[in-house]
């Protein structure tokens, strides 16, 4: 038996303590060169040097610290149902809660504590806090969790974040300064600090509050009557009233302003947009992502970009060269050598699936047709036989062509992107050898701040609703007709740092979904890969919340209801089963290539049928 090294010895003994700190026997730990994360009881924290340095040993502790006191004190139902809607505040509240179990685990134990340091340092490191050169740069939910820690703990934020800290400090704590030293009382109790965290959130202005909800229905309902009173007065009236609905106008006049005060307030969204902004995220930041139901979406929302000059679709070979590319690839295959050989499995059992369905049938002792081999012995033995020809039938498998379409937006960054980029690949080979084309398209932005739509936008003075307020990028990795060798560089691109930003779904869905109609194929096929909504921080800092969103489930629902493109969507950590109605939710990016196979399969199957 090979000698154990060090490295092994302190995985057992790091397991060994996550298991007896979060009660739960079940706890797997492994090491990562990528982002440390948690999925269920699977912990993956930073691999150490082969030496073991001490703040390397100390800051893998304090990962698998963090997570086991997550699993023994956190109740993600609970969470859920408390959580609020507001991409922002919904990050904000996510980080406190956070705090509450390092906190609860770290006020008993200096070992603990001193490793959650190491950690927390380790992930300051990256964050755009530690970038910060003015106020609008600065992550609120990083601020507010920080500021946080220090009043439960005592401990202060890492030096390198100090300077961020400090421009949010007088704003928190002169908004929500008691909240924040009342949250040491409910440490214990999840919901009660899930309630003060909101009413935290509700001091800051990053929510609305119940009452002012309420109100605010209210006043919706009496101008709604005032508009339906002064339709009977004429048509100067009427239009009065129309103008009182929740479509919200550019062109609406300040008198009639004043009758619809359920709609959004232009004013307190511009007011409020730097401060959002300030979450908006930089270089490595992930976004938010919210995910609304269908009641917090308003009636009759209409969707359009602020401008779409500098929106660009754009090949894969044209954003990097092709050494890069070739060096961007080997890395993909390096990182995903076990799971390329279960997904190449998966994926020759589709194609025989497909081969299946293909396969030829013939009609024999024809007239006419191909000469009949396989009965020329009767003819030899007999010559009083005639010869026999037999005639191939008509195959019902028609042709077909599969895009696709991944989301490349920063939230997929690490072992997602991997995954959905090598199972792309794989899909797109077996499915040039079954004779079906494939398209493998990406969607993301220029840039986190909105680009230069918004310079754009703020140029013009900041015209209220503004709309869709960023720069798009489309990738093309590879085209339907492409051979799949000519393309297979491509996905490398998915790896490159920097790459992967904001994602506006509806938008890409529609391109996506025009490219396929333009097909000459008989059968289109769009499979979705995503993980969660659209966001844009730049576009709903100044829209209402739901925006994206709403655009996104009108553009669902017409192509399910009358394109003859047959949609299907694979969401990874999110339910997307709320926006499509061919969908599966996976938690695990590692089941991607097979939902990805099983997905296309059964489509084939029900053609079949």
């Amino acid at each position: 038996m090979a000698d154990r090294s060090k490295l092994d010895d302190l995985k057992d003994v790091l397991g060994g303590a996550a298991r007896a700190m979060s009660h739960e026997p079940e706890v797997e730990l492994a090491y990562t060169a990528e982002a440390p994360s948690q999925s269920g009881q699977h912990l993956k924290v930073p691999m150490p040097a082969r030496d073991l340095p001490a703040d390397q040993v100390a800051q893998a502790r304090g990962f698998a610290d963090s997570f086991a006191l997550k699993l023994r004190y956190h109740d993600e139902s609970s969470h859920r149902k408390n959580a609020p809607h507001e991409a922002i505040a919904r990050a904000c509240f996510d980080a406190l809660e956070q705090v509450r179990t390092d906190a609860l685990g770290s006020r008993n134990m200096k070992g603990v504590n001193g490793n959650l340091d190491a950690a927390l340092e380790m992930r300051m490191r990256s964050d755009p806090i530690s970038r910060a050169q003015n106020r609008d740069e600065v992550p609120i939910s990083t601020a507010l969790a920080l500021l946080a820690r220090e009043k439960l703990t005592g401990e202060a934020p890492p030096e390198c974040t100090q300077k961020g800290v400090d421009m949010l400090r007088d704003w928190i704590e002169e908004g929500a300064g008691a909240d924040l030293d009342g949250l040491n009382l409910t440490l214990d109790d999840q919901d009660s600090f899930a309630k003060l965290s909101t009413q935290l959130l509700e001091h800051l202005d990053l929510i609305t509050s119940d009452d002012e909800s309420s109100e605010a229905d209210d006043n919706e309902d009496d101008s709604d009557d005032e508009s339906d009173d002064q339709e009977d007065d004429g048509a100067d009236d009427e239009a009065t009233g129309d103008q009182g609905q929740q479509d919200m106008r550019s062109e609406q006049s300040e008198d009639d302003a004043q009758d619809s005060e359920s709609e959004l307030n232009a004013d307190d969204l511009e007011e409020g947009a730097e401060e959002e902004m300030g979450d908006a995220g930089d270089e490595g930041m992930m976004p938010v992502r919210p995910n609304r139901p269908m009641s917090d979406l308003p009636p009759g929302f209409d969707y359009a970009p602020w401008t779409e000059k500098y929106d660009e679709i754009i090949s894969a070979t044209e954003l990097c060269d092709d050494e890069e590319l070739t060096r961007l690839r080997a890395f993909l295959d390096q990182q995903l050598t076990n799971l390329q050989g279960a997904v190449t499995k998966l994926a020759n059992r589709l194609q025989r699936r497909l081969m299946a369905q293909q396969n030829r049938s013939w009609d024999f002792d024809q007239e006419e047709g191909m000469l009949d081999a396989a009965r020329l012995a009767r003819v030899v033995s007999n010559p009083a036989h005639s010869l026999s020809y037999k005639v191939e039938r008509e195959t019902d498998f028609r042709d077909t062509v599969v895009t696709l379409l991944i989301d490349n937006s920063g939230s997929m960054r690490g072992r997602p992107i991997s995954i959905a980029a090598i199972s792309a690949d794989i899909m797109a080979r077996t499915l040039e050898r079954c004779g079906v084309k494939t398209e493998i398209l990406g969607f993301t932005t220029r840039a986190w701040k909105g680009g230069q739509c918004r310079e754009s936008w703020l140029a013009a003075d900041r015209p209220a609703n503004p709309g869709r307020l960023n720069d798009l990028r489309h990738i093309i990795y590879k085209q339907a007709d492409e051979p799949w060798r000519r393309a297979r560089k491509n996905l490398g691109l998915m790896m490159r740092e920097g790459l992967l930003k904001e994602n506006i779904d509806g938008e890409a869905l529609l391109w996506a979904h025009n490219r396929l109609i333009g097909r000459p194929e008989e059968r289109r096929i769009l499979m979705v890969i995503s993980d969660g909504a659209p966001v844009d921080d730049s576009t709903l800092s100044v829209n209402h919340g739901a925006y994206l969103e709403n655009h996104l489930r009108k553009v669902i629902d017409w192509i399910e209801s009358r394109s003859p493109v047959q949609l299907v969507a694979i969401g990874i950590g999110h339910d997307v089963t709320r926006y499509y109605k061919r969908a599966v939710t996976i938690m695990d990016a590692e089941q991607l290539g097979g939902t990805m196979v099983e997905q296309l399969a059964g489509l084939f199957d029900e053609e079949t049928k």
